[in-house]
């Protein structure tokens, strides 16, 4: 396991895409019960190197309704998103994942988990890989349908504020889906 670690968090792979330079942000143990994917750090988790330490993450907490030492106690929660470094900004915000990391990583890091209970599949970029076919026809409908993916996966939209619009688009995700989500990081973590 350490190993492993220490080969990410050396991780150069995509070193010549990058202007902001490697810094993978990865967090896992072996007994991680909830694991959560999204897509990759943005600027400010670059900055830090702590994953989510942004508004988004705050919303997900909120969301799974846990604290931040619950969040960041890697025997509890695994934060392995689709690309471990900042992949830089785009005319319209921050660049999708860079697509080398979950294909050289994401492997080794599930041979090394035993106890994963759920796993959180947060945005396009992290359902279009785990669900593949099985996604629906766009995000709204693959959350709608969040049921048909359990127990392994659990779908959902990314937490950003920018998605606000989203939320007020669609109230089930906070009538639905969100009770539901507590509920389960709850039976989880216990």
């Amino acid at each position: 396991m350490k190993k492993l670690l220490k080969d990410i968090r050396s991780c150069t792979v995509c070193a010549e895409f990058l202007e902001a330079g490697c810094r993978p942000v990865v967090s896992f143990h072996p007994s991680s019960k909830i694991m959560v994917i999204g897509q990759a750090p943005g600027r400010r988790v670059h900055q830090s190197g702590i994953p989510w330490d942004d508004k988004s993450g705050e919303n997900l907490r909120a969301w799974m309704d846990i604290d931040s030492d619950t969040f960041y106690d890697a025997s509890k929660i695994a934060i392995v998103p689709m690309g471990f470094c900042y992949p830089g900004t785009g005319k319209s915000g921050d660049l999708a994942p860079r697509k080398e990391c979950a294909p050289l990583w994401h492997g080794p890091i599930w041979e090394k988990l035993e106890d994963v209970k759920l796993t959180l599949l947060i945005g396009k970029y992290a359902q279009d890989y785990y669900l593949k076919k099985q996604k629906q026809k766009n995000l709204t409908q693959t959350v709608q349908r969040f049921q048909s993916y359990l127990p392994q996966f659990l779908p959902l939209p990314h937490p950003s504020p920018r998605n606000n619009i989203w939320m007020k688009k669609n109230p089930w995700f906070k009538e639905e889906v969100l009770p539901f989500l507590k509920e389960e990081v709850r039976r989880c973590l216990d």
